[in-house]
């Protein structure tokens, strides 16, 4: 098992993050103050190659964040402003015709990157969201009946103001099914405030960042992620808390397969990137409500409190599924 002196806590359990990953975390920490946890969610997605929505009022740091992560594992990074006028060609690009080949010729659109910022993505129209599907799903654009694969690793990392209705379009259950984890950044401490505004005062750290671990490296550790060991018992546990949610009587749709699956791979990521070589029950109880709070549909309440009661179900769940048989297996 590999080790580091930098420790990560959480619930009861002190894991230690391995020495490439730390370096990446602490590096993305010369920009964003206080926000460590956080970090360590975004670089699990980017290590079980799930995409991210960032679901926060403006000003928090989620652009900066998205920025961050991509210069320190040198990974290319498009930025696109979702509008109303946005069309799907706008993101995935379109055929010119020159005249020189008498031919169309593919002209790629900026979902051409490693890390891709959706800056507000529920202000366009559903047809432009629905673009992002096969992008997200499958890794690849089709244009003109052809199909133009993306490189590896390609992560969206989507951002929306959960306080602002009008002129929006909510992502739809297919949509939102497609992004592994639902985050909230939350406002800073005082003192971590306070932090951010000295490290401000004459320039911005992120112009200096340096990228600390380089693309074939990180591809390298994407790929150990699956080799992390699920027991029986933790994917019973999985399919448990799945037939939870479907039968759970202030629940209308329940879990899906793909939640279940994106449970397991990114619980298989946060062993990984904490040095073990096993999925742990706390792994998954830790993050079920990040996969889950924006994948299950209550029954009734409005919009403005369906969070708050699905993360009620989520954590009632949890609390009360045991997990019956021996969960681990020593490194």
């Amino acid at each position: 098992m590999l080790h580091s002196d930098k420790m990560s806590i959480h619930g009861n359990n002190i894991d230690t993050v391995i020495p490439e990953l730390q370096q990446v975390i602490a590096n993305v920490e010369k920009v964003i103050v206080g926000k460590r946890h956080t970090i360590e969610l975004l670089v699990t997605a980017i290590l079980a190659e799930g995409h991210v929505l960032l679901d926060d009022v403006p000003g928090v740091g989620k652009t900066t964040l998205a920025k961050s992560i991509a210069a320190s594992l040198h990974l290319s990074y498009s930025r696109i402003q979702f509008t109303p006028d946005l069309l799907p060609s706008d993101i995935t690009g379109i055929g010119i015709y020159n005249p020189a080949l008498s031919q169309f010729v593919f002209q790629p659109g900026p979902i051409f990157a490693h890390l891709i910022l959706a800056d507000e993505i529920n202000r366009t129209s559903p047809r432009t969201q629905s673009a992002l599907l096969e992008v997200m799903e499958e890794g690849q654009v089709t244009v003109d009946g052809h199909q133009h694969r993306l490189d590896r690793p390609f992560v969206v990392i989507a951002t929306e103001n959960p306080i602002e209705y009008e002129g929006t379009f909510p992502l739809p259950e297919s949509q939102l099914d497609r992004f592994l984890f639902r985050i909230q950044l939350g406002y800073p401490s005082i003192e971590e405030e306070t932090e951010m505004l000295s490290r401000l005062e004459s320039s911005h750290p992120l112009d200096t960042l340096q990228p600390v671990l380089t693309q074939d490296q990180l591809l390298n550790l994407i790929n150990k992620v699956s080799t992390t060991y699920v027991s029986p018992a933790i994917r019973q546990y999985i399919a448990q808390l799945a037939e939870r949610t479907r039968e759970h009587n202030r629940i209308y749709l329940g879990m899906s397969p793909r939640a279940a699956i994106a449970l397991q791979r990114s619980s298989q990521a946060w062993a990984f990137l904490h040095g073990r070589t096993f999925v742990i029950p706390d792994d998954v109880r830790m993050l079920a409500p990040l996969v889950l709070t924006h994948r299950l549909i209550p029954r009734g309440g409005s919009r403005h409190d369906t969070r708050a009661i699905v993360r009620e179900v989520i954590d009632d769940i949890v609390a009360h599924l045991p997990v019956t048989e021996s969960h681990g297996k020593s490194s």
